[in-house]
């Protein structure tokens, strides 16, 4: 980079620190009442866990420790125990066996089920016109595949679009602001809600490679920030999430099925980005392929090199989103970073083309879905790059 780039770099970078500071300061009534308290640590429901000594009919060995044992390790364990030996303990710890990484994908699905209609009913008895009821009923129609479930807070859940388990191809999705238990599959916006999202890519996927078994998993299984403000602006949020999402990455790597025949891609959207960023470090190639940023304010790291060697990094961004405005610096633990769609990042840099706003990359008829799912399914020569090179998928602007 010239001394003139330079210069133009730091005067944006500063430009943009002001832009930020004039935001929050122009919200710090709203964003202090709103300042969110991070869901952490081990599942509902672990201390009943830890202390049930009973032994699992014809078990051997002490339950293993949510927060101490690996996923690999909770798998190991469940692969040593009978089908009527898994529910009972589904049964008897519906909140922990749901949301433990390294469990049977089934038998979560089954555990899940159980808490949320004890959820339910506690929030039935409690407030009979709470919102939540319904919320909770819909998550309990059949065709849903609940894979995590956590009320505490404003509520966490994973859902699985797919068999999983028959799955060749896989994606997870982790989105960003504003998501939670009540608005990831708000139906008002078709393809700018997390399982909006979700259902569009996995339905751009079957059109892409109809003889190809796909699954897609929406995972909001972090503490979100809520509008504008110090937490979307700061990695506090983010950085409380990089252990459960690390978590849940190598749970899926433990449980994949014989099917698969590639780790999944996962991909980030605006803050949600900031949380993949500060944990791709942490994954190996067992859990990530491709690491595909989108609508990003930044993950955190100088260039993509700095998320480690596990994932290829893509990046994405239309014109028309705002979050432009708001990349490329950091400022007294204000901001994110570096721009991931800047060539000098290094990620390849694919093509939104007809997307719209900071949540229209999934929008059926836009470059940007075509080319996620052209990466989930590793059709890499297929996909389309930002400047319209066609260079077999590599998108790096000569970078190596």
């Amino acid at each position: 980079m010239s001394h003139t780039q330079v210069g133009r770099h730091r005067a944006r970078s500063l430009i943009t620190a002001a832009l930020m500071v004039t935001v929050m300061a122009g919200t710090v009534g709203w964003t202090v009442a709103h300042e969110q308290q991070p869901v952490t640590g081990p599942p509902p429901g672990t201390a009943a866990w830890r202390a049930d000594h009973s032994p699992v009919p014809g078990a051997a060995g002490r339950l293993p420790d949510p927060a101490a044992a690996s996923p690999a390790e909770i798998a190991r364990f469940f692969a040593g125990l009978t089908a009527s030996q898994q529910r009972t303990l589904a049964l008897r710890h519906p909140s922990v066996v749901g949301n433990l990484d390294g469990a049977p994908v089934a038998l979560r699905y089954t555990a899940n089920a159980l808490a949320i209609r004890a959820e339910r009913a506690k929030e039935q008895a409690a407030d009979p016109k709470s919102p939540l009821i319904d919320r909770y009923t819909r998550l309990l129609a059949p065709d849903r595949r609940i894979l995590a479930f956590d009320p505490r807070g404003r509520g966490q859940v994973a859902e699985v679009f797919g068999d999983l388990m028959a799955a060749q191809r896989t994606a997870v999705l982790v989105p960003g602001s504003d998501t939670d238990l009540s608005t990831f599959d708000r139906t008002d916006r078709p393809y700018g809600s997390a399982a909006g999202m979700a259902r569009s890519l996995r339905a751009q996927m079957g059109r892409e490679a109809p003889g190809v078994r796909t699954a897609v998993v929406v995972w909001v299984g972090y503490t979100t920030p809520l509008g504008l403000g110090p937490d979307a602006a700061t990695g506090r949020l983010a950085k409380a999430g990089v252990p459960r999402l690390d978590r849940f990455l190598a749970g899926l790597a433990a449980t994949a099925g014989e099917a698969a025949q590639a780790p999944p891609a996962v991909f980030c959207h605006s803050y949600g980005s900031v949380v993949c960023g500060l944990t791709a470090s942490r994954l190996d190639g067992a859990e990530i392929s491709d690491l595909v940023v989108f609508g990003s304010p930044g993950v955190r790291a100088d260039d993509a090199a700095d998320l480690g060697p596990a994932a290829r990094v893509w990046a994405a961004r239309d014109g028309s989103d705002w979050v432009r405005r708001v990349t490329g610096f950091d400022f007294l633990g204000l901001g994110h970073g570096e721009d991931p769609t800047d060539p000098s990042f290094g990620a390849r840099v694919v093509s939104a083309d007809r997307a719209h706003g900071h949540t229209g990359y999934f929008a059926p008829g836009t470059e940007s879905l075509r080319n996620f799912a052209r990466i989930a399914l590793g059709r890499y020569a297929a996909v389309s790059c930002a400047d319209g090179a066609d260079d077999g998928g590599d998108c790096r602007h000569g970078l190596v």
